[in-house]
């Protein structure tokens, strides 16, 4: 199980830059930087799959609906996240979103039918106490009254619920499918969602900036194709609330990194949040084993 946790951690610090490159691209709208992101990172995919003699063909019907599924939520989950990225600060719309666990508890326990020990609760309980301390400690403190902000909260938290539909779908097919074969369907799916999507609403693909280029390169090769990876990976070897739970490691890599680059300031209460979530990952971790 080492490997399984050391994969997770290198999934997040991928992952935990993504905030960070989405903000480098102010000119590009949500919905195309979500394009670009899938796009490039299903195409690089798509290329390693048919090299390595894989074939759409061996997948089965009920394959493609999840398939779908995943890809559908998946699409929103970077709509909403990106927006709300627009809107609030870094370690606001990241906190928020790692809401996550929430859901993926309640609905793995609805849908999936996963128990839930009671180490995993408390460790859920911490996770979100911790959150909601960190995002006290948000240098921009305001992001809880302007209009703006407030739709970026409502954004993040939606993105939340959406991206744990998506990991209950990985978990599904996960069970059957080889990692490769999983995630050229997923994002394959997803990619084609966002693209038909931005060329019914216009928006325009060319026109920005040479450095938007390069960072949405970046998101999707970095967080997408490495980071988003590891975690459908270990989905086969540990439960969804777990990996789902492992992620709330974003907001604290995301928080130090907003600082390096942006000023965002780490001060008592975001350490304590911090050190909350840290605990909450350890524990939820020692109960995680599929």
């Amino acid at each position: 199980m080492i490997r399984v946790y050391i994969v997770l951690l290198f999934g997040i610090i991928s992952v935990s830059f993504a905030a960070i490159f989405v903000r480098f691209c102010e000119d590009v709208p949500s919905i195309m930087i979500a394009t670009y992101r899938l796009v490039i990172a299903s195409t690089i995919l798509n290329i390693i799959y048919f090299r390595k003699g894989g074939k759409r063909f061996d997948f089965q019907k009920a394959d493609f609906i999840y398939g779908f599924a995943g890809g559908l939520f998946l699409a929103l989950h970077f709509v909403t996240w990106f927006q709300s990225l627009k809107y609030t600060s870094v370690a606001s719309s990241v906190v928020l979103l790692s809401t996550g666990p929430i859901f993926v508890a309640v609905l793995s326990y609805i849908i999936l039918k996963e128990k839930q020990s009671k180490e995993i609760i408390i460790a859920i309980i911490l996770a979100i106490v911790g959150s909601a301390i960190l995002a006290l400690g948000d240098s921009n403190a305001d992001f809880a009254f302007g209009e703006k902000a407030l739709i970026g909260d409502f954004l993040a938290i939606s993105s939340a619920f959406f991206v744990s539909f998506y990991l209950m779908v990985g978990s599904k097919l996960r069970e059957k499918m080889d990692i490769l074969s999983y995630i050229v369907l997923v994002y394959t799916f997803a990619a084609i969602i966002l693209l038909i999507t931005s060329i019914l609403m216009q928006i325009p693909f060319t026109g920005y900036s040479v450095k938007s280029y390069i960072f949405m390169v970046l998101l999707a090769v970095v967080s997408q194709n490495l980071g988003h990876t590891a975690f459908n990976w270990a989905l086969k070897y540990i439960k969804t609330s777990v990996v789902s739970l492992t992620t709330l490691g974003e907001p604290v890599i995301a928080s130090f990194l907003a600082y390096i680059f942006f000023g965002e300031t780490i001060d008592k209460f975001k350490f304590i949040g911090i050190i909350l979530i840290f605990v909450a990952i350890i524990i939820g971790s020692r109960k995680g084993e599929k």
